[in-house]
């Protein structure tokens, strides 16, 4: 392309007769053009700085990409001639900056010049969302297309054909004879026309009836462009506008208050953008309100807005010289007043569910009173209709933040509110109610987005909830984030769950004992044992005082103490609860049950640290059996029995047997929980630490690797498992003789263990034999001795002298006695 080719393409884009290949030819030149050619550019204010930086007017751009383009046009456009006599009666615009709607200028230029037929188009979307001011931009844009005229009318409360008559006599002195009626005159009107190409408005349509017969004849020179919340029939051309990104909100506070003062606080004008929902009204009503208000920061007027919401008199009062002076409830007004009593009533019930997109099936489930058939035509015909309502995906919908605002506040209008407000909170207790403590990925992620809406019931409308369904929401979200091994979220639940149940139930209540023993068990599995220790006791009181010593609540806190003492090292301690749990369990349940199973396992994996392996198999087996019998094969805790009975062979050296149940194990917790869990990691570390003992360490390092990063992406940096992990590379290293890379790997874990598990744990003794085997290689035996007299010391005291770790770090002991001896006679 030439100079003077790039100068007609910039004509033709000026005037409005670019074709679709215009844009592309410009865009693929603009990429790839000549300097030359380029230079022609400067005449319109454009300048090719160094690089690729492109400076159109007093903006800037890296590269030419479509905003770039759409800026070339517009500055292109003030350096023409005015148009004069062009006849239009349009409002003057209120706003600043026009600012994050260039590509939806440019899609409704090219929809408006489809000369197939009279082209009606219509800008849909929700009330606020800057429909007005898109067409009355469109229309200042793109005047000089239409020698015609502009008319611009207003259909809310006007008739419409008087409009048009009264814009013919007056700007086009046209006179329509009186005789004629309405419809006639209008007839005459557009019969008469002046030449050229016609833009025809139609502002702010509630009945697209009542203006289809006033519209322009079918000829292409009549462009019809209307504003509406409604979805209109495939007749009329849409462009459905949506909310602004946050980048463009940020520029549109910035247009109206001042950049230096956008970028001061830049995170809470981020959040201001995020409360008001991206919506150009409320962004411009705040962004006067704060211009006006100079000492007013941002944070004071977000902590306004949450406070009194839509009465915040910043999106009540807004100023006369907007291009629409109205609101925000105003606005939302215009749209509620046109709805029946029914379709208020639905959009009541959606306004209780969380600022989260809804799974339809939930709303059926709050009004299950009603015909699922006659909601989804409430639905579709009046509130997504209306834009009220946005569908987001299949069956998934969803309110804008201030939509649901404005209808919250307008609850307190129906009688009905509070009976909505408990089925909801049944509903949702019920939901959580049927999360497990073992789900799999594939049922999480059904659950998820239900979730939000389950954590609103707890929160916000938990006056609703009863007694009996109180802990449900907390207790179902703690059960979600923690078989995801998200334990702080876990946590956050649990302990709210302890707090509002003892504040509603009081602090003997069996309730409050189910929400501490959940408490307790997150902090176990953060490695907080101490803190669990004592709630797992408190929990194990209360169920005795409340329910009596055989109930199998009594029983599951003794499991879970047994479980805690057993992580601890005391297993004299934690053999006794299994037992006495087991019992209790047997008694109430009978021999099968999934709580004997799981009791058993846990038994079994005792034996099995106590080198007790011929009574720990044969109960290994029996949990996997029945967990197959009663919870199916596809099963998380067939996983954990599976590795469970891996780790016992591994132990007694058979790895043949191990290792087929090992990645058994792992590939069925990958399926069943997702490639990042806490018992995927637990997998690899697994696996890896067969391959070491078959001293297969290319397959075992990025196996171990793996686990610890996965093991503090999901625990943390301080957890007793990360320090496993720094334990067993270090262990990788030894065994390869690379003294100086295990010797900082088994120091990290050393320190991390005993600052986590204690100075008496028996893996602080087990880290103390590692160390001191590698110091032992390398001849430092002064420094090996002391560390293995200390390990067995431990051991001695918390597993017994007989017990096999025992028995080996002696023999280690000794065997450095020897080479002591040996080193010092040499």
């Amino acid at each position: 392309m030439n100079s003077e080719e790039l100068g007609n393409l910039l004509d033709r884009l000026v005037e409005g007769k670019q074709a679709e290949a215009d844009i592309t030819t410009l865009r693929q030149f603009l990429k790839e053009g000549n300097n030359q050619a380029l230079l022609q550019l400067g005449k319109y204010n454009v300048n090719i700085g160094q690089g690729q930086d492109i400076q159109i007017g007093d903006r800037v751009f890296v590269t030419w990409n479509d905003d770039a383009i759409q800026a070339l046009i517009e500055v292109v456009q003030k350096q023409l001639p005015k148009a004069t006599g062009i006849v239009e009666n349009l409002p003057r615009s209120g706003v600043v900056e026009f600012i994050g709607r260039n590509h939806e200028l440019y899609t409704l230029h090219q929809l408006l010049q489809d000369n197939q037929r009279i082209t009606v188009t219509a800008i849909t979307g929700m009330g606020g969302i800057g429909k007005t001011e898109l067409a009355l931009q469109y229309a200042l844009k793109y005047k000089l297309q239409y020698l015609g005229g502009i008319c611009w009318l207003q259909a809310r409360g006007l008739n419409i054909g008087s409009q048009i008559v009264q814009f013919a006599r007056s700007r086009l002195q046209l006179n329509p004879s009186e005789e004629l009626d309405l419809l006639g005159q209008v007839g005459f009107c557009w019969s008469h026309w002046q030449a050229g190409e016609v833009l025809v408005i139609i502002d702010d349509v509630i009945d697209y009836k009542l203006i289809k017969p006033y519209l322009p004849p079918s000829e292409s020179r009549f462009k019809v462009l209307i504003t509406t919340q409604l979805r209109l029939g495939k007749s009329v051309k849409q462009l459905e506008i949506e909310v602004l990104d946050e980048s463009s909100a940020l520029e549109l506070l910035e247009s109206l208050v001042g950049k230096d003062r956008i970028h001061e606080t830049l995170n809470d004008a981020k959040q201001l953008c995020s409360w008001l929902g991206y919506l150009p009204l409320g962004l411009e009503l705040v962004g006067r309100y704060l211009d006006r208000k100079p000492d007013l920061s941002i944070a004071q007027i977000q902590q306004r807005l949450e406070k009194k919401r839509l009465e915040e008199r910043s999106l009540q009062k807004p100023d006369s010289d907007m291009t629409k002076p109205l609101g925000v409830s105003a606005a939302f007004n215009l749209s509620w007043d046109t709805l029946d009593d029914s379709t208020k009533d639905l959009a009541f019930l959606l306004s209780l569910f969380a600022i989260t997109p809804i799974p339809w099936k939930l709303v059926e489930q709050v009004a299950s009173h009603e015909d699922p058939d006659d909601l989804e035509e409430i639905r579709d015909d009046n509130l997504v209709n209306l834009h009220l309502l946005q569908r987001k995906a299949d069956s998934i919908y969803q309110l804008h933040r201030l939509i649901r605002e404005f209808l919250q506040e307008k609850y307190s209008e129906i009688d009905k509110a509070d009976a909505q407000k408990q089925k909801f909170c049944q509903v949702m207790a019920s939901i959580a109610q049927q999360i497990p403590e073992s789900p799999t990925l594939k049922f999480l992620l059904q659950m998820t987005p239900m979730m939000p809406h389950v954590a609103e019931a707890g929160t916000t409308l938990i006056n609703y909830l009863s007694d009996q369904e109180l802990i449900q929401p907390f207790a179902g979200l703690g059960r979600f984030y923690e078989s995801q091994g998200f334990y702080n979220q876990a946590e956050i639940w649990y302990e709210q769950c302890r707090i509002k149940a003892e504040e509603r139930l009081g602090t003997e209540h069996p309730e409050i004992a189910i929400s501490i023993s959940n408490l307790a068990r997150i902090y176990q599995f953060q490695g907080r044992y101490t803190e669990a220790e004592s709630l797992y006791m408190n929990a194990l009181e209360m169920r005795k005082h409340l329910l009596g010593s055989n109930h199998p609540d009594v029983a599951d806190s003794l499991n879970s103490l047994a479980v805690l003492a057993f992580k601890q090292g005391r297993y004299i301690q934690a053999e006794t609860l299994f037992t006495q749990g087991l019992e209790i369990w047997k008694q109430t349940y009978g021999n099968e049950h999934p709580e004997i199973a799981d009791c058993l396992n846990n038994l079994a994996m005792l034996y099995n640290e106590q080198g007790r392996y011929q009574e720990a198999e044969p109960l290994f087996i029996q949990a996997l059996e029945m967990r197959k019998k009663l919870l199916g094969v596809q099963h998380p805790r067939i996983a954990t029995s599976l590795s469970n009975l891996a780790y016992c062979y591994n132990l007694q050296e058979q790895y043949d047997q191990a290792q087929p149940l090992y990645i058994q194990a792992l590939e069925l917790s990958k399926q069943l929980l997702g490639e990042e869990h806490p018992n995927v990691a637990d997998g690899l570390n697994n696996l890896g630490m067969l391959y070491l003992a078959k001293a297969k360490y290319l397959e075992a390092e990025p196996m171990l690797f793996q686990a610890l990063e996965l093991q503090k992406k999901m625990l943390g940096e301080e957890h007793p498992n990360v320090a496993t992990c720094f334990n067993n590379l270090g262990y990788m290293y030894d065994l390869q003789e690379r003294y100086l890379e295990a010797e900082p790997l088994y120091l990290q874990s050393l320190n991390m263990r005993k600052r986590l598990l204690g100075e008496k744990h028996p893996y602080v003794a087990i880290s103390l034999n590692n160390l001191a085997k590698i110091y032992r290689e390398q001849n430092r035996f002064s420094e090996a001795q002391p560390l293995y007299i200390q390990a067995i010391e431990i051991l001695e005291t918390q597993i017994g002298s007989d017990h096999p770790i025992t028995v080996q770090i002696r023999t280690n002991l000794e065997k450095l006695l020897v080479l002591q001896t040996n080193n010092s006679d040499n």
